[in-house]
């Protein structure tokens, strides 16, 4: 167990809804990965139904699908700003990569992927942290990885606001223990894989870019707040029906795809 920060997260907010902060989604899904929405309908529904200045898209494994959300978002005039990611996996569980606009390789150790993706550029989020009803680091994967004591490896923040059922379930453990031992950032996102969840958790930031929303993460001074999510009977059981089917369908081939077609080129070499 490593030992507590000496430099705590600051949460001035506290999860309030304090007025002129900005307001970020820094989890969502489209229909390029395993989302029921394609790009153009995600936005849309962050320009009309939410308050968000900046919105990600962090689908799985796979940077093409916030690189067109991002072409889509310059073509148009929307009044939030936008930030590219990648939901990946990583040999201990998901990781956020944020900022970043090449691919970063998944089935890594956490830590080698952390560095990875500071070294494009980027910063670390993890998300729906401890949950055990997806792929998520651990406490004692997240607590050996910060005993490591190296920026290098140190992911920036910690996901303690998640609109999912697999993020609800241990986020308050997650946003004690970070308060309590680790002083990441702190980070909300809705992990939206229909549009209507798109807004329904966020993170709370001094400013309105994503430059300012970067520096709030990078000093520590974030927050997140979970809202009202969308009901299971609102959403409709074939719906999510069909996204699960989607997700077993699309995120192993995402994922199992590129390590495959290296085999591949090496089998023929």
């Amino acid at each position: 167990m490593p030992p507590a920060s000496t430099s705590r997260a600051v949460n001035p907010y506290d999860g309030g809804l304090a007025p002129g902060l900005g307001q970020a989604d820094l989890q969502v899904h489209t229909a390029y990965g395993d989302g029921m929405a394609d790009a153009a309908e995600v936005l849309r529904r962050a320009e009309e139904r939410t308050q968000l200045d900046v919105l990600a898209v962090t689908d799985h494994d796979d940077v093409r699908g916030a690189l067109l959300a991002r072409e889509l978002h310059a073509r148009g005039r929307y009044r939030f700003e936008f930030v590219t990611g990648i939901e990946i996996t990583t040999r201990s569980g998901h990781l956020l990569a944020l900022w970043v606009d090449e691919p970063i390789r998944s089935l890594r150790p956490l830590d080698e992927t952390v560095a990875a993706i500071h070294r494009a550029g980027g910063l670390a989020v993890i998300p729906h942290p401890f949950s055990y009803l997806t792929r998520s680091v651990g406490q004692r994967a997240l607590e050996r990885l910060l005993a490591q004591d190296d920026a290098e490896t140190r992911p920036d923040g910690i996901e303690v606001a998640n609109s999912s059922l697999a993020g609800r379930v241990t986020m308050a453990k997650a946003r004690r223990l970070n308060r309590e031992r680790y002083g990441l950032a702190e980070t909300g996102g809705s992990d939206a894989h229909f549009p209507e969840e798109v807004g329904t958790a966020h993170t709370l930031f001094a400013g309105r870019t994503a430059a300012d929303l970067r520096r709030a993460i990078v000093e520590r001074t974030s927050a997140a707040v979970a809202g009202e999510t969308p009901t299971l009977r609102s959403l409709g059981v074939w719906r999510l029906l069909r996204q699960q089917v989607r997700g077993l369908a699309v995120t192993p081939r995402k994922l199992l795809g590129p390590p495959l077609a290296r085999a591949v080129r090496a089998v023929r070499q």
